[in-house]
């Protein structure tokens, strides 16, 4: 979706909804704002249900001053204007509440963003704003001043977050991953101490591999079906919160030379089924970027008749585990044994820097390995099998951290787990 070509009111209703519907705000909270191209500001108006907002709710606040809308302005206005004046480059900005998020608030503490290096690309480095009363000039004089040295997103102690961006998708998007990884650091809080990356790991993630481009001859019936079914599926794992708005791939096999695969920093809330890649003889179909994981999935395809699908997500619970030392033990409830068998963990940034080596671990009886410090990678019979696979893993991980709350874990015993793999014929 091309955001230059909506109106500023358009994009202002269509992402306040997307936050609100997420979770990300209350019905009172947040408020978001457009610098068009003539200096005039569009933001949210006070005291309105953000989760009943029209375009002709949207205010535009000229740069003489004066105002425009049937409401009044955010309170919060006083703190946008002064962060565009801080920071010319930025168009737009994004402030809400998010649960995550207001808890470091709290604690006066930004998330660590270096968890995973694709945080760390994303987001980068994240200020603190001092305490100020909400709406004040003080306030945003505080933020104003952390925008001024470069920062593009500041943590309000004992509030929320500001994000500013040179568009409202950018904007929407940092901020929507910064929430991700404070919910991921404070679920492996709860497990041990999180395990941040070094500067050179993260720079090393930053290398991708060219392919060569092809011409599609035609699209068949069978592979426009399989489009679709790719991405109503990746839309319900984005509604699940399975991963982020540019975040997550999903491959399926079309046959043994060619499979189709999720496009690079594409939105996964609105991906079409022309944005998908087919991959072709190790090429990429012309015009387009796939994930950056695409010889990954390739190694996997080629290594591996058994596999059909593949996805590579970072859920939050099962990626408390893969930022700690704690194993994530399937050997804990039948359906995740039976669905996962055993979880390897392999190390950070490996599916990046050696595709074939990890391709390798995914034997009929190795359906799943977890990524440190990056992703979950799934295998499966079909998309579905695989998606469900994945849902399990998340429910399990989910399970397990809420069980180390509640006392002692007690896995199934060796004798159950024999029992186990008798009885639903699982591969050795």
């Amino acid at each position: 979706m091309n955001l230059d070509m909506l109106h500023p009111a358009d994009q202002l209703m269509m992402f306040m909804e997307r936050i609100y519907q997420s979770g990300l705000t209350t019905t009172s909270g947040g408020n978001i704002s457009i610098r068009d191209e003539n200096g005039d500001v569009w933001i949210t108006p006070g005291s309105v249900d953000k989760g009943n907002l029209t375009r002709d709710d949207m205010i535009c606040v000229k740069k003489n001053g004066d105002v425009e809308g049937i409401h009044r302005p955010s309170s919060e206005l006083p703190f946008h204007q002064q962060i565009y004046q801080a920071r010319p480059d930025l168009k737009a900005v994004v402030h809400a509440h998010p649960p995550a998020l207001v808890a470091f608030s709290i604690v006066r503490k930004a998330p660590e963003t270096r968890l995973m290096a694709n945080v760390y690309e994303t987001c980068g480095e994240v200020a603190i704003a001092k305490y100020g009363l909400p709406g004040s000039q003080g306030l945003g004089e505080k933020i104003a001043a952390e925008f001024a040295k470069g920062f593009n997103s500041v943590m309000l102690e004992n509030h929320g977050v500001v994000v500013g961006h040179d568009n409202l998708f950018d904007a929407f998007k940092v901020f929507e991953t910064l929430e991700f990884t404070a919910r991921i650091e404070i679920e492996a809080s709860r497990l041990a101490k999180p395990i941040s990356l070094d500067d050179k790991t993260i720079d090393n993630h930053r290398q991708q591999t060219e392919m060569e481009e092809f011409i599609p001859e035609f699209y068949g019936i069978k592979e426009r079906e399989l489009r679709a079914d790719m991405c109503k599926l990746i839309h319900r794992a984005y509604k699940q919160n399975l991963f982020t708005s540019t975040q997550g791939t999903f491959s399926l096999r079309l046959n043994d030379h060619s499979f189709l695969i999720t496009p690079y920093a594409v939105d996964r809330h609105y991906l079409e089924p022309s944005d998908i890649v087919r991959i072709e003889n190790g090429k990429r179909e012309r015009g387009k970027v796939p994930s950056r994981s695409a010889r990954l999935h390739q190694y996997i395809y080629d290594q591996h008749p058994h596999v059909e699908s593949i996805i590579l997500a970072h859920p939050p619970h099962v990626m408390a585990f893969a930022v700690t030392e704690m194993k994530l033990d399937s050997k804990t409830i039948p359906e995740s044994y039976i669905l996962m068998r055993d979880i390897p963990k392999l190390p950070a940034i490996s599916p990046h820097t050696e595709p074939e080596k990890v391709a390798e671990v995914f034997t009929p009886s190795t359906p799943i390995a977890i990524v440190e410090n990056e992703c979950v990678i799934v295998t499966g019979s079909d998309l579905l099998n695989t998606f469900d696979r994945l849902e399990v893993a998340e429910f399990s991980a989910r399970a397990l951290i809420s069980s180390y709350v509640l006392g002692d874990v007690v896995p199934i015993d060796s004798n159950s787990i024999s029992e186990l793999e008798r009885a639903f014929n699982l591969p050795k």
